[in-house]
């Protein structure tokens, strides 16, 4: 009976060494999951990282946990104090100007998408439309007030010096344009009682600002990508790569065509 009660113990010890032998292989069978924590504003980007994290994150064995920002100046504290492991809402101008304030080093992993800053108008249809001693509201942040300037005198509404950063870089101003400084977030709400305002995509969508407002609008070319940022220790990181590939991949592209309508660029 005692040898009896031994093989019996045996065969079951073997079983068990199969059973988790079986386990093991289906695991690898696909991707190991990962996670990594990412902060955005909600539109665009956190929309984008949503459909990241549903969709196409699982697929590469990954889990994003998204953590949504209401303002430009959280976001890059979060990643350097190590809150979250990357975000997605600035240029690279931006980014440089933190680095430089804070003296921080974050660095970009590059380019996810272009949401294009524009002049916007619920009075005037076209860019000629625009009178003289118009009203326009302006970004008041160095680096969006900067890029706003830089637009305005793409189509020779103003001349600025070579490196615009406020007002005073201002050269020559034709129409004689009446210039107010408003924080962004606000300045959807100014076309109210202005002429025009710029507005960057982040608040012009959930403003509801559609297409047919924009009188002015940057193009391809443009220098104000946003990219995926992340501490300069974290850049090769494998999930930070592994989100990278997945925000820059078709199926993001084919995503974000079809959720923004043309209005967000993606990097090519």
């Amino acid at each position: 009976m005692i040898r009896s009660s031994l093989l019996k113990a045996a065969a079951a010890g073997a079983a068990a060494v199969l059973t988790l032998s079986a386990c093991g292989g289906g695991a690898s069978s696909s991707p190991a999951s990962e996670s990594i924590k990412v902060g955005a504003l909600a539109v665009p980007a956190g929309d984008m990282l949503k459909h990241v994290q549903r969709e196409l994150a699982p697929k590469e064995g990954l889990t994003v946990d998204y953590k949504e920002f209401s303002d430009y100046n959280t976001p890059n504290p979060a990643v350097s104090d190590g809150d979250i492991d990357a975000n997605l809402f600035q240029n690279t101008t931006f980014l440089e100007t933190y680095n430089k304030a804070s003296g921080k080093n974050l660095v970009s992993v590059g380019k996810v998408y272009l949401p294009p800053m524009a002049l916007y108008s619920n009075n005037f249809s076209s860019l000629d439309a625009l009178p003289a001693g118009a009203s326009v509201a302006i970004p008041n942040d160095p680096t969006n007030e900067a890029r706003a300037l830089k637009l305005l005198a793409s189509k020779g509404l103003i001349e600025v010096t070579e490196n615009p950063v406020t007002l005073k870089d201002v050269k020559a101003n034709p129409k004689n344009l009446k210039f107010t400084e408003i924080e962004n977030a606000s300045l959807p709400q100014a076309l109210n009682d202005k002429d025009a305002a710029i507005v960057t995509l982040a608040f012009a969508l959930p403003a509801g600002l559609s297409a047919d407002k924009q009188i002015l609008v940057e193009g391809k070319d443009s220098a104000y990508y946003n990219v995926l940022a992340v501490k300069a220790e974290m850049k090769d990181d494998p999930r930070v790569q592994k989100l990278y590939k997945i925000l820059t991949s078709q199926g993001m592209k084919d995503f974000i065509q079809t959720e923004f309508k043309g209005l967000v660029i993606p990097a090519s």
